[in-house]
């Protein structure tokens, strides 16, 4: 029987191979600093690569990590080691994507720090329990700002179809008070 393609972790690190947000969803690492030892290793091993304008394939420890960098970011996508590159690929380009689109453009480590809430939640709508559930940018990016924009900020700081909704409350309030 087949097995539906499963994702072991998503990776974002700095140029210096340090944490900027990871989310692990295989036990092949148990403890923090098996964690962190693989981490070190991937970084190592890719950081002497190009991978800036497409995503970079190769096999590390038995998995098969995808990898793309960004100013002073480098996201990875690992997957068993017959999991199909193109799907991690995908994966890879939706997380990147999605996360260009919510930092408008601005992907540098600066950024990422300032917005971590915004990429935690991205890796959630992308991810389940290592089950891929969406890799289209704009569909995450969507969700994700959804998500994280309150009625109660400013209009300034709301899309247009927002703040319309946030009108449409307040008018409608404004009617049934009084």
């Amino acid at each position: 029987m087949e097995s539906c393609p499963s994702v072991k972790n998503i990776l974002l690190l700095d140029s210096e191979g340090d944490r900027v947000a990871v989310k692990y969803y295989s036990d092949d690492w148990p403890t923090n600093n098996a964690k962190e030892a693989f981490e070190k290793s991937i970084f190592t091993k890719t950081q002497k690569t190009n991978a800036r304008t497409e995503a970079e394939i190769a096999m590390i420890e038995n998995n098969v990590v995808v990898y793309k960098f960004a100013q002073d970011l480098h996201f990875f996508v690992t997957g068993g080691d017959d999991e199909n590159e193109l799907i991690l690929s995908t994966v890879l380009q939706g997380f990147f994507d999605a996360v260009s689109l919510l930092l408008r453009g601005n992907v540098d480590k600066k950024e990422a720090l300032e917005n971590l809430d915004l990429i935690l939640l991205c890796l959630d709508e992308i991810i389940d329990g290592g089950i891929i559930l969406e890799t289209d940018a704009n569909v995450i990016a969507g969700k994700v700002a959804s998500d994280s924009v309150d009625s109660g900020a400013p209009l300034s700081e709301q899309t247009i179809s927002q703040a319309l909704a946030t009108a449409r409350e307040h008018f409608t309030r404004s009617l049934l008070s009084g």
